[in-house]
């Protein structure tokens, strides 16, 4: 599998490109597919959901515990500030981890650090695409397209795309559904 490197602002070393930049299906001949990341967005707005739900927790578990019951018990305080520092960087792993590629027949979805998991949809055997945007993937920009098809084990997700990427992809992975599976 080809994939490029990405630099700290999100831009693919090799080919010049933003992880979300549209790219085009894999090269015709079976060669291997071109795999576009997710943008930075997703990542920070992970990273400061991490920050607003350990933040406080931290400062409660220092606070609380240190006051009521004396300074030593303020050491619970390590656990959500543990947790919030080793989140930290596999927030960044995770992120990396995510990529997808649109084929001539099917959509690859790659993910997992520890747990690798590939997932194969085939244009004709999806049934519905819809894009989603929560609130606070809103408030960031982001927007998530995901993939229906019959057997519910096969159903898709791709989180964080730049809203304008995920419509394009909806548009795009309608449009090959319905063509493969009127060749059906």
């Amino acid at each position: 599998m080809e994939t490029g490197t990405m630099d700290d602002a999100g831009h693919d070393g090799e080919h010049g490109a933003g992880p979300a930049a549209v790219t085009a299906p894999a090269r015709a001949g079976g060669g291997e597919p071109v795999w576009t990341g997710l943008p930075r967005g997703l990542l920070r707005m992970r990273r400061l959901l991490l920050v607003v739900w350990l933040g406080p927790l931290t400062l409660a578990a220092a606070l609380v515990p240190g006051l009521l019951a004396g300074p030593g018990w303020g050491l619970f305080a390590l656990l959500p500030l543990g947790l919030l520092l080793a989140g930290w960087p596999m927030l960044g792993r995770n992120w990396q981890s995510w990529r997808y590629a649109e084929r001539a027949d099917d959509l690859l979805i790659s993910r997992g650090v520890l747990w690798r998991q590939e997932t194969v949809v085939p244009y004709g055997r999806m049934q519905l695409v819809e894009v989603t945007s929560g609130p606070v993937e809103r408030s960031f920009g982001l927007a998530g397209v995901q993939l229906h098809t019959a057997a519910a084990a096969t159903d898709a997700r791709i989180p964080g795309l730049d809203p304008a990427e995920a419509e394009r992809l909806r548009d795009r992975l309608t449009e090959l559904g319905e063509a493969r599976s009127a060749g059906l």
